[in-house]
């Protein structure tokens, strides 16, 4: 354990009141292991390096990994239009829209959760229930019969919509359920035994719960925050070690071979921040013009997560919490000790 790493966790968990778990580990030790607060608050059930937490929009990368491993088998190519290759109507969205832009959010349609319409995620549920959102179709009400927000390639827009829609690409191209294949071809063959995506009312054991906090000091958890399931856009569970196992599957052409691995590494759109890339289903920021780090990140009410592999030290960081906030603040003081002088 490096004792460096582990005080500045420590000290940045005080101010922040972080709950969650954290790993940082390189090719052969792990540099820091921790874990704060409880899975479950009102039995006081404390979090642990075994807890499940839900990664929010970080499971992208799921959704990536699938379209590249068919595109590798030939049943798919990343030119392939979206009218070509998913029989739904969108009577407004641009016919050149293609697999590549929707991976890279360039595609200019709108999205079911739009920031600059609504502040609050919540807010999706008022007319439909978030219990009855438990298959990727069920989110085609939100965005379907919207007009198109940008034109194709306009600029980069994070769009959730779109990574629902190449969920049910996947699923028509494969003839499986979404959850169904990601848990075989992506979570199995990485051996992430512990992880899937659990529905909200029936959490299996070492889940943890999602805490939306008041300044009150009261709270409240997000089971009435969420669709019942996550999808192709977010709402797997992992554990810190199983989210490890899929950076060092990834990484060693475990997943995909190595033109593909390279293909969804590549930066292959300007974000909106400097030095920032979107490669396939991750975010990739540059220092000196050099890759800084791959890394992915996911924000719902009662979850934040933070993850990153850091190619020139071989440095793994995941960072889980069950709170709406916390993980960035962990992840932003690690990189501080660790790479100041990169």
């Amino acid at each position: 354990m490096n004792t460096n790493i582990l005080s500045v966790i420590s000290d940045t968990q005080k101010k922040v009141n972080f709950s969650g778990s954290i790993l940082i580990k390189n090719e052969h030790h792990i540099l820091a292991e921790s874990s704060y607060g409880y899975a479950n608050r009102a039995d006081q059930i404390k979090n642990s390096l075994a807890t499940r937490y839900g990664i929010a929009s970080g499971c992208k990368l799921f959704t990536a990994i699938a379209i590249c491993q068919l595109v590798e088998a030939g049943v798919l190519s990343f030119e392939t239009r979206l009218k070509d290759c998913l029989d739904i109507d969108f009577p407004h969205f641009d016919e050149t829209i293609t697999v590549h832009h929707l991976l890279t959010h360039t595609a200019g349609i709108p999205d079911y959760f739009d920031e600059e319409v609504m502040d609050d995620f919540e807010e999706l549920w008022t007319k439909t229930p978030m219990y009855k959102i438990r298959n990727l179709e069920e989110f085609l009400p939100f965005f379907q019969y919207e007009p198109m927000k940008y034109k194709v390639e306009e600029q980069f827009h994070y769009n959730n919509a779109g990574y629902i829609l190449l969920g049910l690409i996947i699923e028509q191209t494969t003839q499986l359920s979404f959850h169904t294949y990601v848990e075989k071809k992506i979570l199995h063959k990485a051996h992430m035994r512990n992880s899937g995506y659990f529905e909200l009312d029936a959490l299996p054991k070492h889940t943890a719960l999602g805490y939306i906090d008041f300044p009150d000091d009261k709270w409240k958890t997000n089971i009435y925050s969420l669709p019942a399931k996550g999808g192709a856009d977010g709402g797997a569970f992992v554990t810190v070690y199983d989210l490890s196992r899929l950076w060092n599957s990834l990484l060693n052409h475990e997943l995909l071979n190595k033109e593909y691995t390279t293909r969804l590494l590549t930066p292959h759109t300007e974000t909106n921040n400097e030095n920032s890339f979107y490669g396939y289903g991750l975010w990739i920021e540059k220092r000196e013009r050099a890759i800084f780090k791959y890394h992915i990140m996911g924000y719902d009410p009662g979850v934040s997560f933070h993850s990153a592999f850091y190619p020139k030290s071989a440095v793994t960081a995941v960072i889980c919490s069950n709170k709406s906030r916390g993980a960035f603040h962990i992840m932003n003081a690690v990189e501080e000790e660790m790479f100041s002088s990169y």
